[in-house]
């Protein structure tokens, strides 16, 4: 099946307007059979999309690790990472609202207790946090400023040593990120996955120069973005252990 949502489902808006068409759906991970509830306006509604599963397999994790899942969807990727941290702790976010409910939902299903699900935009319900690794599957369909500014703050949100995981194929662009990513992240950026045109991309933080990243701003004459890191959030919290009460 397509892995591309039809453009009115509009899976990256904050409410999803297409009527709810839920469904089951299960795959295998490291021996164990997971299971997740999906629906209508979620990105990958019919299934798991050979982005995310190309993600997932080279998730790569050390026990214990700080992880986000950025532009969860219903928590694929999210509930990979905790399984293979358990020790860990993972952090689930999406802007949308009937996405961030089947992520509750789902760790649920799964019985995943080190993560929690909240809603907000980009890096706003993450403010001030580091991790150890930002692993994501872009909303391409966004646009490319909205993929550029999510790569633009991902270092100010890796801890020392931390990784940025990121998945695309050809028709979205992926290669034009790659190229801005080495150009501004280093020599550091591996290729470390590839399948059904899709490539995962693996930048370490150890590379990216503050300055790098602010360079492109910098051009414009505009002055750089102070306390980028301390933004409050604009979304409510929404943890696996809660009730989503986010009204559509």
């Amino acid at each position: 099946m397509s892995d591309e949502p039809p453009a009115a489902e509009q899976y990256f808006a904050e409410r999803p307007r297409s009527r709810s068409a839920r469904r089951e759906l299960r795959f295998l991970y490291r021996g164990e059979l997971l299971s997740f509830a999906v629906d209508a306006g979620v990105f990958a509604s019919h299934g798991l999309d050979p982005g995310t599963a190309l993600l997932i397999e080279h998730l790569a994790l050390e026990d214990g690790a700080r992880v986000l899942d950025l532009g969860c969807g219903w928590g694929a990727v999210g509930v990979a990472a905790a399984k293979s941290s358990p020790h860990g702790r993972v952090v689930l976010t999406d802007v949308n609202r009937r996405a961030a409910r089947l992520a509750v939902e789902n760790l649920a299903r799964n019985r995943v207790g080190n993560a929690e699900v909240r809603v907000g935009q980009l890096f706003e319900p993450v403010a001030g946090e580091r991790f150890d690794l930002i692993a994501s599957n872009p909303p391409f369909h966004a646009g490319r400023d909205t993929v550029l500014d999510l790569l633009s703050q991902a270092p100010e949100h890796l801890a020392p040593g931390g990784r940025l995981l990121l998945v695309g194929k050809g028709s979205q662009g992926i290669r034009f990120y790659q190229a801005w990513l080495a150009d501004r992240w280093g020599a550091g950026l591996r290729v470390v996955g590839r399948g059904s045109g899709y490539r995962v991309l693996d930048v370490p933080s150890a590379t990216p120069s503050s300055e790098a990243v602010k360079k492109p701003t910098l051009l414009l004459g505009l002055p750089p973005k102070k306390d980028g890191g301390a933004r409050a959030r604009s979304r409510p919290r929404v943890r696996a252990s809660e009730s989503v009460r986010t009204g559509e």
